[in-house]
């Protein structure tokens, strides 16, 4: 009775009008930038993020930003499927079949699976977030100082495991994150910490800044500098709605891919990512005819687009009950939370529950609208594929600069955007993710915080966190994520050592 009794509350919070409108303006900005290639959710997160402290309500500011990020999901599937070009990098395996359903003439059938599939798996991911939620948080309220400095170092590591590229490079991102997140006051002593003189930085490198600026300069800057990127949409849509054959054909993949995005959208990293590489996977291997799939298979949409929907929904799981963000867009979240003088984690529950379920149950109202969105406005969402980056891209930089400004109203703030995204431009040409370098900043302070503490606590004892199971069980976890994530590099220099030998 208390999971309905909960559900009726965030029911009544999330069907009040001002907040169905957020959660339309959320969805339908997602849709957009997940359309729009070279736009993902992560920057336009980023850049809305200073809009929202003039909220009134800190529930509809993060109706709204939610909304952005699971909307994108739904809309990364446009492009891949037309162009195939995936707006969004979940979406990069719905393009293998996807896009050949549309050289075929089904682009309509494959538009509309993905759009059905992403509803159901959504509506049911939702669940899954609503019954596990509650026990998570209730469990973490025994964690201590040594539990969370444990929790955060796997979260971190575990987000190296799921980084595609060099493994050195991201572990690299995590570390100057960290080492940005240190920068300000001494959060004990008060002391200045590579702050090089400069006031501002007395306070600590702002957030927002850098997001917007590794995240939607750097990656503008990208778009320009690579003229492939823009490319152009040529095919027109019909058939929107499918056959009864065809929805009789997708009920199994649908139900395999939202258990799949269930139970991997919890890693931090890229859950969402890994759940549609791992479903197109599990379709391949269990299908009769595995020699359809890269040829137009209906199961390489269905299956994928349901699993980084349901992973989408679930990722906010470690957030709302641990306060650890699984991804750049969860740990922008944990920005719009502090903005709004909220801590996430477990307390959040018990001291905020029209807030925390209210943002629950918006999900089931943002996923149904989003199916309102998608198919009826097709047409819409392909037509924005020719919007000119010429004027795209100015009217983004003029609108995080102006957000970003009026957050402090301090200069040096819109400066510092400039320096992040020189940066993370530069990182993005030498191969370097910026998403963990944002985990490292988000977390850094956290795990300084709970590192100093628990060994106060101790007297200075390090053996505290090997000495309490569920830190050292963490910490297990942890050591065992990177032994993975570092063994196929090994294994390659022994190849390379071994044929050179030769």
């Amino acid at each position: 009775m208390d999971l309905l009794d909960n559900l009726g509350l965030g029911l009544q919070t999330a069907l009040q009008w001002q907040n169905i409108l957020f959660c339309l303006i959320g969805v339908a900005l997602g849709t957009a930038v997940g359309v729009l290639p070279g736009i993902g959710p992560t920057a336009t997160v980023a850049m809305l993020l200073p809009i929202t402290f003039s909220f009134d309500e800190p529930v509809s500011a993060l109706i709204m930003l939610a909304g952005i990020y699971y909307g994108a999901q739904y809309g990364g599937s446009t492009t891949a499927i037309l162009i195939n070009l995936p707006g969004e990098s979940s979406s990069a395996v719905t393009a293998i079949d996807g896009h050949q359903m549309a050289r075929d003439g089904r682009a309509g059938h494959a538009l509309a699976v993905a759009a059905i599939g992403s509803f159901v798996a959504g509506t049911i991911a939702t669940l899954v977030l609503a019954v596990a939620a509650p026990p998570l948080a209730r469990a973490a309220l025994n964690f201590g100082p040594a539990e969370y400095f444990a929790l955060v170092v796997l979260g971190l590591i575990a987000s190296i495991t799921l980084a595609s590229g060099s493994t050195v490079k991201a572990l690299a991102m995590i570390v100057l994150g960290i080492l940005l997140g240190t920068v300000g006051q001494d959060i004990y002593t008060g002391t200045p910490r590579f702050t090089f003189g400069i006031r501002e930085l007395y306070s600590g490198i702002n957030f927002v800044s850098v997001a917007v600026g590794v995240f939607g300069v750097a990656e503008i800057l990208r778009n320009l500098h690579d003229p492939q990127r823009r490319t152009k949409m040529v095919d027109k849509v019909t058939n929107l709605w499918p056959s009864r054959e065809v929805l009789r054909s997708i009920v199994g993949p649908v139900a395999r891919g939202t258990g799949l995005g269930s139970v991997l959208g919890v890693l931090p990293g890229g859950g969402h990512v890994l759940a549609s590489y791992a479903s197109y996977a599990v379709e391949k291997r269990t299908s009769k005819h595995p020699e359809e799939f890269g040829r137009g298979a209906i199961a390489g949409v269905a299956g994928p687009e349901s699993a980084n929907n349901a992973a989408a929904q679930t990722s906010f799981i470690p957030l709302l009950t641990l306060g650890i963000p699984a991804h750049p867009v969860m740990a922008l979240m944990v920005g719009a939370f502090i903005i709004q003088g909220i801590t996430p984690g477990p307390e959040v529950m018990t001291s905020e529950p029209e807030l925390f379920w209210g943002l629950i149950a918006s999900m089931w109202v943002g996923n149904l609208l989003l199916v309102l969105l998608n198919l009826p406005l097709i047409g819409l969402w392909v037509r924005m594929l020719t919007v000119p980056y010429s004027v795209l891209f100015p009217t983004i930089v003029t609108l995080a600069c102006i957000g970003t400004y009026s957050l402090g109203q301090n200069a040096f703030h819109v400066l510092a955007i400039a320096f992040f995204g020189l940066l993370g431009f530069v990182l993005l040409r030498s191969g370097c993710e910026p998403a963990p370098l944002l985990l490292g900043f988000v977390l850094g302070p956290l795990l300084e915080e709970n590192l100093r503490r628990a060994l106060l606590i101790s007297k200075g004892d390090p053996s505290v966190f090997l000495t309490r199971p569920i830190s050292a069980t963490l910490l297990a976890l942890a050591a065992l994520a990177l032994l993975l994530a570092v063994l196929p590099t090994i294994r390659r220099k022994r190849e390379t050592v071994f044929v050179e030998g030769e």
